[in-house]
């Protein structure tokens, strides 16, 4: 094997809860307005626009236990509570029957957004990346394998901060589910092993400031507390 030019960028690995496993991340897809609540606090109609799809980087990933730093260049920053699924297999145009057979696991995680940053892009008609894929902006808990808690597709699904409940909902009101997020997506894209998916998000999705703390979770999967700094 040839030499590399830069040294090879590490692999970024998720925790497994209750083990000293680890879960190689590949990529990160998120998907868009997938609450109908939510869709419409944002301002669309739910019943006329489908979820559509966006990515993260791997290293966007905070695994628990670290805090959120608040980002430069913006003034507000909203969490986004989600059910986030990960991917033991892939592959292309994968049938709804067969999506479920794909996953490895479940845990909860934060979709941060640079809120007053997304708006202007929205205006300007362009992509959301510097909005949505900034360093720290996925927070998430240790991963849960579907072997243990099978494949949840209700439970509630909430977010606190400083101790007041600001995002509630179930994850039966999800719009497109599980297996019908990940067949749509292999559509799209070739998904493999390592793959992660956040679902999208119940409508509550606010703003935070440094010295706030967050704790979320989806009942049945596992939860999540960061604090901001």
């Amino acid at each position: 094997m040839s030499a590399t030019v830069i040294p090879v960028p590490p692999t970024v690995l998720l925790p497994v809860e209750g083990t000293d496993e680890t879960f190689p991340v590949r990529r990160v897809y998120c998907v868009g307005r997938n609450y109908a609540d939510h869709a419409i606090e944002m301002g669309h109609d739910p019943s006329r626009e489908p979820p559509f799809f966006f990515q993260k980087n791997a290293d966007n990933l905070l695994p628990a236990g670290r805090d959120f730093p608040f980002p430069s260049l913006s003034s507000n920053v909203h969490y986004e509570v989600e059910c986030v699924v990960v991917l033991k297999s892939g592959g292309s145009d994968i049938s709804v029957e067969d999506a479920l057979d794909h996953v490895w696991g479940y845990a909860v995680g934060i979709d941060m957004t640079r809120r007053d940053m997304q708006d202007a892009l929205k205006k300007m008609g362009r992509s959301w990346e510097s909005a949505k894929a900034f360093e720290y902006s996925a927070p998430v808990s240790p991963l849960v394998p579907a072997a243990r808690i099978g494949h949840p597709a209700s439970g509630a699904i909430w977010l606190d901060v400083n101790g007041k409940r600001k995002q509630t909902g179930d994850l039966d009101q999800m719009i497109w589910k599980t297996a019908e997020i990940i067949a749509e997506l292999s559509r799209l894209f070739t998904l493999a092993a390592g793959d992660v998916i956040m679902t999208g998000t119940p409508a509550g999705v606010g703003p935070i400031v440094s010295g706030d703390r967050i704790d979320c979770g989806v009942d049945g999967v596992a939860t999540l507390s960061v604090n901001i700094t």
